[in-house]
């Protein structure tokens, strides 16, 4: 076996210098097709008497023939003679061709064994002890090329006793629970993944009675995170249950995401091979991406702050990607100054300070931002003059903002829907808060006048012919009086309407529903332009774009998709998400979208390219609220876990977590200087945090670690800067008006 097992090797190490120079042969984390065939280091040495007994014959001779099928494939015919050979198959064992085993074996006669009058299983026996190295991980190769869940399972299922699976597991659970406590925590990091992976295989494999002991011994030892994920599987208990579960699925085919340090791993290593334990060294192998980094052990907080999705952690390289999260330049449009807005100014003290501050954001936008995108890199619509008004109308009411900050709060408006026994679903606010608008569980949405301005539909075709188009209120004069009213109903919905989005320039209202469809109304008719069809399962979120005519949606089909409005096709689809995607939000420069998931992961995709640059893990629930900072350079985030978590897009890194809040939290809103984060929740409250000083006390020395070791402060007490309680009314959506007047909308609960 000598030849055949120095072959091995040394082609494995030849692949592993060419993937990753500075990993050993064990710890190629990150070459798919090296990590296949590293032979676990000094499995053969450390135990030469091989301190396990083989499990049977037949066991045997099927990994046997899984190391013959898998050398066979790789075209290695000799190898293949050698070791059929040394094992005493016979040599139909593999149907061979005979071209392909001619002059097979000269390489290695010499070192060839005569084992004809030895036994079979000691024959296996001392096969599977001296090839270990060589016979451990081909076995589940054929998995690698068909991630089909029968292909993944067959492959190495039969390998184990299933009575054995409760003693294996309880071993790593005792040696892991003796390490060093550095070591611990982070390879405690293992123990879901693999009580997932050996639960399933027990039950794909017929073994009911062992699963179901196995389940209920273990299942109270994980983290308590994966509660809900447990109460699936703990549903699952027939071979049968396992074919439609798409969950499932993914959970087999994606690999989970472990992030160890190296001296950690090599601990886990040393121990298995010393065990033989090859049923937990396979799974390792074979369903877990363990991203290996050098340096100091994380510790259990840190550990915990980053873990709690389907699939892991994120691996390093996800966030490795340039993001340009800068603003675009914005149009140069000069400013008229009323006279009695210079008189005002020079009145009163603080409004006199705001003057320079409006010059400054003039000479700021007029600047590139290094990290802004360019201009042009996605096609964006052109301004109207209606859009130019708007912009000068923003600019003016920009001036009387109020600066927010600690010692500044704002005053918190709040809209209450009462008997809205319609079940609201999703509110929003136009952007200069003239318009709000109600989703509701009736497939209807209503909208309202939030000023004394009642709501007009245009006149018929033939009134609007009769009208002076020349004349300077021709814009007044096209609405029909007669239809005035403080709100109107929008109808053509077939389920509940989950989410909905004004356009920036107010024409236009987006709704999604139940019934798989987005539907784009006009504001000037009251009545549905387009229904737009591409979605196959329910539509939980859509949002325009901060420019218009772009626009997300996401939904239980766990594929983001983006529109333009006058396309009924979407331009693209962002796949990759585990489960339902929850939230969708577009980065104030339009260049990238982010959405939010039931597999409690966030996701920032780049709408050029439509690849994911970015993916945070940290919350322990489905994410319901994204908020970008209005500088472009943070993401906040809320879930059901009751935290908001702030994430660096630049570095992509988690930099803080806010906790306080009791229930889920469906809304997050900064303040229009980004000072403030407003966060709602079903706890009926709203809370305000000081964004200033969570994201300016953040030391830069942490980005440089290239681990992603972050520390985060438990400073939530000293961030909360206010609770706002409602009767009994949960917040469902939030908004600041452009003088940073904070609105907050949800259904009364009686």
């Amino acid at each position: 076996m000598a030849a055949v097992q120095g072959g091995l090797v040394d082609a494995v190490e030849k692949k592993d210098i060419k993937t990753e120079p500075s990993e050993d042969s064990g710890g190629n984390n990150n070459a798919n097709d090296g990590r296949l065939l590293s032979p676990p280091p000094g499995s053969s040495a450390s135990a030469p008497g091989g301190n396990k007994t083989p499990a049977g014959a037949p066991e045997d001779q099927q990994t046997l023939l899984a190391v013959l099928q898998f050398l066979k494939k790789n075209n290695l015919a000799e190898s293949v003679e050698i070791l059929r050979r040394e094992a005493g198959l016979p040599e139909d064992a593999l149907d061979l061709k005979a071209g392909d085993s001619s002059g097979a074996g000269s390489g290695g006669a010499g070192d060839t064994v005569n084992l004809e009058g030895e036994d079979a299983s000691s024959l296996l026996s001392r096969v599977t002890v001296s090839s270990s190295a060589a016979a451990q991980a081909p076995t589940k190769a054929p998995s690698e090329d068909q991630p089909d869940v029968n292909v993944v399972l067959s492959a190495y299922s039969q390998q184990g006793d299933p009575a054995l699976y409760g003693v294996y597991y309880s071993g790593l659970k005792r040696f892991i629970e003796s390490v060093l406590d550095c070591h611990r925590a982070e390879l405690s990091q293992v123990f879901y993944p693999l009580f997932v992976h050996m639960y399933l295989e027990l039950v794909y494999n017929n073994h009911e009675n062992e699963a179901k002991v196995f389940f209920e011994k273990f299942s109270g030892d994980q983290e308590c995170y994966y509660e809900d994920d447990l109460r699936v599987l703990s549903s699952l208990t027939k071979k049968e249950h396992m074919r439609g579960n798409e969950t499932l699925l993914d959970f087999r085919t994606s690999k989970f995401v472990l992030r160890i340090s190296r001296d950690s791993y090599q601990l886990l290593k040393r121990h298995l091979q010393e065990r033989q334990n090859n049923q937990i060294w396979n799974i390792i192998q074979e369903h877990l991406y363990i991203d290996i980094f050098d340096g100091m052990p994380r510790s259990k907080s840190q550990i915990d702050a980053m873990s709690g999705s389907l699939a892991g952690e994120a691996k390093r390289e996800a966030n490795k990607a340039k993001v340009y999260y800068g603003l675009l330049k914005e149009p140069e449009i000069e400013l008229p100054l009323d006279d009695e807005d210079e008189e005002a100014e020079n009145e009163e003290g603080k409004p006199k300070k705001k003057k320079p501050k409006k010059d400054s954001m003039g000479s700021k936008s007029k600047k590139q931002d290094p990290n802004a995108p360019s201009q042009t890199r996605i096609p964006l619509p052109e301004l109207k003059d209606s859009d130019k008004l708007d912009k000068i109308m923003y600019m003016k009411e920009a001036t009387k903002r109020i600066r927010l900050g600690p010692d500044n709060l704002p005053s918190i408006c709040f809209y209450s829907f009462l008997n809205a026994y319609q079940g609201l679903t999703a509110v929003d606010f136009t952007d200069d808060s003239s318009l709000i608008a109600g989703g509701f569980a009736d497939s209807t949405v209503r909208v309202w006048s939030v000023t004394p301005k009642r709501l007009r539909k245009v006149k018929s075709a033939a009134d609007l012919n009769l009208i002076d188009k020349e004349s300077d209120d021709v814009l007044e004069r096209i609405m029909d009086e007669k239809t005035a009213s403080e709100s109107k109903i929008l109808y053509g919905h077939s389920g509940p309407v989950y989410g909905i989005s004004f356009s920036p320039d107010r024409n236009y209202l987006l709704s999604c529903s139940e019934d798989g469809t987005i539907r784009l109304w006009s504001l000037q008719t009251f009545t549905c332009l387009v229904g737009y069809k591409g979605h196959n399962y329910p539509v939980w979120d859509t949002q325009f774009s901060p420019h218009g005519y772009y626009f997300i949606s996401g939904g239980h089909d766990r594929v983001a998709r983006l529109w333009a409005t006058d396309h009924y096709q979407p331009l693209r689809m962002f796949s990759g998400h585990l489960a339902d995607i929850t939230a969708t939000r577009f980065h104030p420069n339009s260049n990238y979208v982010v959405t939010g998931s039931s597999d409690r992961t966030i996701r920032l995709w780049d709408v050029l390219t439509g690849n994911c640059v970015r993916i945070f893990t940290g919350h322990k629930g489905p994410i319901h609220a994204l908020a970008f900072s209005p500088n472009g350079k943070f993401l906040a985030s809320g879930a059901t876990d009751g935290r908001v978590l702030l994430w660096d897009i630049g570095h992509g890194l988690m930099i803080g977590e806010l906790k306080g809040h009791t229930d889920t939290i469906y809304s997050l809103k900064f303040s229009r200087d980004g000072e403030i984060l407003a966060s709602g929740s079903m706890d009926n409250t709203v809370r305000l945090w000081d964004a200033m000083k969570a994201f300016d006390d953040l030391e830069t020395d942490d980005f440089t670690a290239a681990t992603g070791h972050i520390h985060l402060q438990d400073n939530s007490q000293e961030l909360l800067l206010g609770t706002y309680m409602s009767k009994s009314t949960p917040v469902v959506h939030l908004h600041f008006t452009r003088r940073n007047l904070l609105l907050a909308a949800g259904a009364y609960n009686p």
